[in-house]
């Protein structure tokens, strides 16, 4: 008798201990699907769960977000944090409309020329909303497959061509399958092949595991150092995106000024914003978010 593949442990594991995650629903399509997974970058899925449903009950297609201005977007997002994945996200509905129909492309090529659309995300688009075969490779699925296949303790800090070759041998032949394949080593790495507690006890794949016959022995330390909030210019970004998300116009400088005591740091963290294309300039002396309200004239040459 054929001993089971890699893949077929933990696709079986996956199909009795998935999250129950909205995205996850039979008929849930390519759009919602993409949203979600812009969303959990970088974010924890309780703070994206409530997000995500509110974003697509008023935006339940790419024709409703492209017809909507960026302000609104920036405004949806709230306190999800690094905010230009909402403008990217709006300006990858407006490229979906103009360029596809409105409707989300289904060819992983079309995927990755999408605007703000990268590596990860178009194989992941590809996969879970269209069932293709394609290595879905984000910090969970290479820990995953770095301890169990290549017994290391952590892959390192970002993804690399080696990572997405590795994975995709992991895969079934059958697209199918490879999808449901590439969903449950995601799922593993979240909840069980974890980088600091990992729960061995439990992992459909502990009997095969190259890390676990090594010894297990973790990293001493993160693989990249926690990022530091308080004090810096992300925080002080923050605080004034919170006061132009709640105006109803233009904000004044004066206004602003009040946000942060340091003014060479306040100053910085609104020009930055201004350079990322989240606020604009209203005159001299006020702010707005992009897009929120009649276009602002070019300054004379």
């Amino acid at each position: 008798m054929t001993e089971p593949t890699f893949a077929t442990l933990v696709s079986r594991w996956y199909e009795r201990n998935a999250r129950d995650l909205p995205w996850r629903e039979p008929g849930v399509g390519a759009w919602a699907i993409l949203v979600s997974e812009v969303m959990l970058q970088q974010t924890p899925v309780v703070r994206v769960l409530p997000a995500w449903e509110a974003w697509l009950t008023r935006w339940p297609t790419p024709a409703a977000l492209a017809g909507d201005s960026p302000a609104e977007a920036i405004r949806m997002w709230g306190r999800l944090g690094y905010p230009r994945r909402a403008v990217r996200l709006r300006d990858c509905a407006v490229a979906i409309v103009e360029r596809h129909g409105g409707e989300v492309p289904d060819r992983l090529d079309h995927l990755l020329a999408l605007p703000g659309v990268g590596t990860y995300t178009a194989r992941a688009v590809a996969a879970f909303a269209y069932g293709q075969r394609h290595p879905v490779v984000d910090t969970n699925v290479r820990r995953v497959v770095c301890r169990a296949i290549a017994g290391e303790p952590d892959a390192g800090p970002a993804t690399r061509p080696a990572d997405l070759v590795a994975t995709e041998e992991l895969l079934p032949v059958e697209p199918a399958a490879a999808a449901l394949a590439s969903a449950a080593f995601m799922e593993l790495g979240a909840v069980v092949c974890t980088a600091r507690a990992p729960r061995c006890a439990v992992c459909p794949v502990e009997s095969v595991c190259a890390w676990r016959a090594s010894g297990q022995v973790a990293p001493a330390g993160p693989t990249r150092r926690p990022q530091r909030y308080a004090g810096t210019d992300r925080q002080v970004r923050g605080l004034l995106l919170a006061v132009l998300r709640d105006a109803p116009g233009p904000v004044p400088h004066q206004r602003l000024d009040q946000v942060w005591h340091d003014d060479v740091q306040r100053a910085r963290a609104l020009a930055g914003l201004v350079t990322d294309g989240l606020v604009e300039p209203v005159g001299e002396e006020s702010f707005r978010l992009v897009g929120d309200g009649p276009p602002v004239p070019l300054p004379r040459p």
